[in-house]
């Protein structure tokens, strides 16, 4: 198991309070900054490593630094705390971004990256729960997490917990069916507390989702289902600041379809279907740091 960085609980703490009573505009900048960095971070460990999924991570590098810097009520010294948020990634895939994320959020050193898809890491390409704090729940498998989280929220209401329970979902793993009675599960027993974030990237592997399996009209959908629905600018951050820390608006779930770009902050990745799990050459990393940079 990865060890905690030490004071992580209460510089998290204070950064999340600073960031909640800053001035919206300084709010975003910084949350830019940080999700940059986990970019770069990202970019390193997939370079090092050889592999990974340098697309979706990038398209939710953005969404992860919002919700764990500023939103989530979480403790990295104490990552089983009852009363925690839970955060599940249902793209679990995108490992490199949480990994980053949660070293970012001290939850282990920021060493512990350059393990990134070794033989016996801990961070392997798919989150395991039993070997990295703050890890909710193995993923890996397309169409799990949403089902998790509304056990989690669903617990979360039998406890007479306010806490809250978030997950993050390819857009691309939506046609899987399972998601679709989990929803269906979620408005009936109305667990507005309960947040579900699709990184609407438009691309899944080798393809443009729409050409594989239609998804749209993808906010109706969810709708009919009944959650509570809206797009978002995926990377905005005060707009996912807002709509992330909001209370309940009434007694249904709700889902932020976050309209987002695959290989978002480097030019040459940006929509590009290839870079779902591509390595960039030297070249290519250079050039990629240097926009990440500016």
């Amino acid at each position: 198991m990865l060890s905690v960085v030490p004071g992580a609980t209460s510089r998290l703490r204070d950064l999340r309070s600073e960031l909640r009573a800053a001035a919206p505009e300084d709010r975003a900048a910084r949350l830019r900054e940080a999700a940059r960095e986990i970019r770069r971070r990202d970019l390193r460990m997939i370079v090092r490593a050889g592999q990974g999924h340098i697309g979706g991570d990038f398209s939710a590098a953005d969404v992860l630094a919002v919700l764990y810097l500023a939103v989530l009520d979480l403790d990295p010294e104490h990552p089983d705390r009852p009363e925690r948020d839970r955060y599940i990634q249902s793209k679990g895939h995108a490992s490199g971004a949480l990994y980053a994320t949660l070293a970012y959020a001290g939850f282990f050193a920021d060493a512990d990256l350059d393990t990134y898809m070794e033989p016996l890491s801990a961070l392997n390409g798919h989150p395991n729960r039993r070997k990295i704090p703050g890890v909710e729940t193995s993923t890996g498998p397309l169409g799990h997490g949403l089902p998790v989280a509304v056990g989690a929220a669903l617990a979360a209401r039998l406890d007479g917990s306010a806490r809250r329970t978030y997950v993050l979902t390819g857009d691309g793993e939506l046609q899987e069916g399972s998601n679709w009675e989990a929803a269906m599960s979620a408005a009936h027993y109305k667990l507005n507390r309960l947040t579900v974030i699709v990184d609407r990237n438009r691309f899944q592997q080798g393809a443009p989702t729409e050409g594989t399996n239609s998804l749209e009209p993808l906010a109706g959908k969810w709708t009919a289902f009944g959650l509570r629905t809206r797009h978002i600018d995926g990377h905005d951050h005060e707009a996912l600041f807002q709509a992330l820390s909001a209370e309940p608006a009434d007694d249904r779930p709700l889902c932020l379809i976050a309209d987002t770009v695959k290989g978002k902050g480097v030019s040459f990745m940006e929509d590009r279907v290839e870079w779902h799990h591509k390595v960039p050459s030297a070249d290519q990393t250079a050039a990629a740091l240097e926009e990440l940079s500016r």
